[in-house]
């Protein structure tokens, strides 16, 4: 019997719904990184190309990088490429499913936000208290089909530009 895999978004976005800015984080917020990377260390992560190319660092370590692109010629080295998003979730769950995890991570952008938000199993969202420009948002959804099983508020200081508050909701049976 397989086990199954839960598709889970994670991201972090200001109350007026953006994600982005011109390819970068409209923000700096060392203990959402913290949780970002403890959340999807090991796991598959699924990706658009416009976020593949904004990592500071590619491919993310210690995690199965996988892009989506429309573009048949591009190439990520270290990271599996699809130019369609439906496989690309199957591989990151079969690879989640041979490491013995859970969880296949998509982590951006807006594109596969879009496009995922009414399939996904769990969101981990990071809510910054904060309303900032950007080209980039995090779609309205149904939050009523989801329940929240976790939330933990963080407080602005030295290292988080703003207060934030991490929520993790899971879809309802």
């Amino acid at each position: 019997m397989k086990s199954t895999v839960k598709l889970s978004l994670i991201v972090a976005r200001a109350r007026n719904g953006v994600i982005g800015r011109q390819g970068e984080l409209p923000w700096r917020l060392a203990a959402d990184l913290a949780f970002f990377k403890s959340a999807t260390l090991d796991h598959p992560i699924i990706m658009g190309r416009k976020t593949w190319q904004s990592l500071p660092k590619r491919p993310l370590p210690k995690r199965d990088n996988i892009v989506v692109t429309r573009n048949w010629s591009f190439t990520a080295p270290g990271a599996r490429v699809y130019t369609a998003l439906a496989p690309a979730i199957e591989a990151g769950k079969a690879l989640a499913r041979a490491k013995g995890h859970r969880q296949a991570f998509i982590i951006g952008g807006e594109a596969l936000y879009n496009a995922t938000v009414s399939i996904a199993d769990l969101l981990y969202i990071t809510e910054v208290d904060t309303e900032v420009e950007g080209d980039a948002h995090f779609p309205n959804f149904d939050e009523s089909v989801f329940e929240e099983i976790n939330s933990r508020q963080v407080a602005a200081d030295a290292d988080n530009d703003h207060a934030f508050r991490i929520r993790i909701l899971k879809r309802r049976s």
